[in-house]
C-alpha cells in the first residue's frame, strides 16, 4: 500500500510554520489516541501515520529532504519505517512533551498508561552522521556498501544494566519500582491527577549501587562496527538517507539513535550530471562532421556507439533515450544528451594551409544558417525542459 503524503496525513500545506505544524499533529493524535479509541486497530495505524508524520516534518532537515525526493528520501530504511516498526512506546517517548506531562493519563485513563511497565528503557543514544561516496555507475545500478563507524553499543559484560551484577540493582525507593510518579493537584474542576517520570531513578524503575567496571555504568561501550548499507538506484548529491537504530545505542538499554547517510556523487572524468539527464561534450573532427561517421562515445553503463550524420553542425545535441538516472521515486529514466563540438586545428602545415584555402572562396563553404534554425540555448532550453 502506498504511503500518504505527510502534509495530507496532518492536514498541513508545504507551506505551514512549525507550530502549525505541531498543532496539525496534536489534533489528530488526539483524534486516535489509543485511549479514546481501545481495541481499533484502524485508529491505531492512524495514530501511528501521524507520529511518523510529524517526525519529519518537525525536524527541518528531514522535512528538506522530504520536500526535495518524497518518502524516498527520509524512509530508506529511516525514521519509523512507515510505521510498521513504530510501537506506542517509541512514540510517547519521543512526542511525549507535545501534550504536556502526561496528559493522556490525566485525561483518558485517569491514572496513567504504564507503557512499556512504566518503565524507560534508559536515555536514547544519539544519531550517527556518515559521508558516502558514490560513482555514477553505482548511482545508476544502486549499490551495497559496507562502513566500519566508531559507536556506542551495548555493553556485554552486563548486558547493558550499567551494573556489576543483579544484585546490585535495587528497586527504586521513590516510585517503588515503576518509573512514574503521581502528584494530584486541585482545580476548579476537582482534583486532577497527573503521572510523570521519577527524577530518582529517571523512570527506570530502579537504580544501580555497584557499577559495571567495562561501561562504568552506562551499559553501553565506544567500539568499531562494520554496517552494510543498500544504497537504492537513482539517489543524488546531497540527499541523506536514515537507517533506523543503527546510531549510538543509549546509556543502559536506551533504543538507539539512527545512521543518517549523507551522499556524494563522486566526479565522473568525461560525464556531467543535470538531474536525471546525462551530458557528454564530444568533439570531432572536420571531416567527421563533413562525410559524417561512426563513432563510440561513453555512458554510464560502459561505450555505446553513435552514428554522425553527415554535414553535423558544431552545436548540435543528440540524445540517448534511457541512458541517464533513473528516479528514486518513479520509474522514469533520464536520457543522455551528447553536444557536438566541431574541432577546428590550431595550427596547419603548408600543404594544409593550401588545401583549405582552395576552399575559402567557395560558396559551399559559406555560413548558411537557415532563418528557423534554432539557437544553441534555445536547443539546450528544449532538452531540459
Amino acid at each position: 500500500m502506498a504511503k500518504r503524503d505527510y502534509y495530507e496525513v496532518l492536514g498541513v500545506s508545504k507551506s505551514a510554520s512549525a507550530d502549525e505544524i505541531k498543532k496539525a499533529y496534536r489534533k489528530v493524535a488526539m483524534q486516535f489516541h489509543p485511549d479514546r479509541n481501545p481495541g481499533d486497530k484502524a485508529a491505531e495505524e492512524k495514530f501511528k501515520e501521524a507520529a511518523e508524520a510529524y517526525e519529519i516534518l518537525s525536524d527541518q532537515e528531514k522535512k528538506a529532504q522530504y520536500d526535495r525526493f518524497g518518502h524516498a528520501g527520509v524512509n530508506n530504511r529511516g525514521g519509523f519505517g512507515g510505521g510498521q516498526g513504530m510501537n506506542m512506546e517509541d512514540i510517547f517517548s519521543n512526542f511525549g512533551d507535545i501534550f504536556g506531562d502526561d496528559i493522556f493519563g490525566s485525561f483518558f485513563g485517569g491514572g496513567g498508561r504504564q507503557r512499556g511497565g512504566g518503565k524507560a528503557r534508559g536515555t536514547r543514544g544519539s544519531n550517527l552522521r556518515i559521508k558516502l561516496k558514490m560513482n555514477y555507475e553505482e548511482i545508476a545500478k544502486g549499490a551495497n556498501k559496507t562502513v566500519k563507524v566508531k559507536k556506542y553499543t551495548g555493553c556485554t559484560t552486563c548486558s547493558g544494566s550499567g551494573a556489576k551484577d543483579k544484585n546490585a540493582i535495587q528497586t527504586c525507593s521513590a516510585c517503588n519500582g515503576t518509573g512514574q510518579v503521581r502528584k494530584v493537584t486541585s482545580t476548579f474542576l476537582g482534583q486532577m491527577q497527573t503521572v510523570g517520570t521519577c527524577p530518582t531513578c529517571n523512570g527506570e524503575g530502579s537504580t544501580i549501587t555497584n557499577k559495571c567496571t567495562a561501561c562504568k555504568g552506562e551499559g553501553r561501550v565506544y567500539t568499531d562496527e562494520t554496517i552494510s548499507i543498500d544504497i537504492p538506484a537513482g539517489v543524488q548529491d546531497g540527499m541523506q538517507l536514515s537507517l533506523s537504530g543503527k546510531g549510538n545505542i543509549g546509556e543502559r538499554g536506551g533504543a538507539p539513535g539512527d545512521l543518517i547517510v549523507l551522499i556524494e556523487e563522486e566526479a565522473h572524468a568525461e560525464l556531467q550530471r543535470d538531474n536525471l539527464n546525462v551530458i557528454f561534450d564530444m568533439h570531432i573532427s572536420i571531416p567527421d562532421a563533413v562525410f559524417g561517421a561512426n563513432l563510440e562515445v561513453p555512458t554510464i553503463d560502459g561505450r555505446a556507439k553513435i552514428k554522425i550524420p553527415p554535414g553535423t553542425q558544431s552545436g548540435k545535441i543528440f540524445r540517448l533515450k534511457g541512458k541517464g538516472f533513473p528516479s528514486i521515486n518513479s520509474y522514469e529514466k533520464g536520457d543522455q544528451l551528447i553536444h557536438v563540438n566541431v574541432w577546428t586545428p590550431q595550427e596547419l602545415s603548408a600543404e594544409e594551409k593550401e588545401i583549405i584555402e582552395k576552399f575559402r572562396d567557395s560558396k559551399n563553404f559559406q555560413p548558411q544558417p537557415e532563418k528557423n534554425e534554432k539557437s544553441f540555448f534555445t536547443k539546450v532550453k528544449e532538452m531540459f525542459g
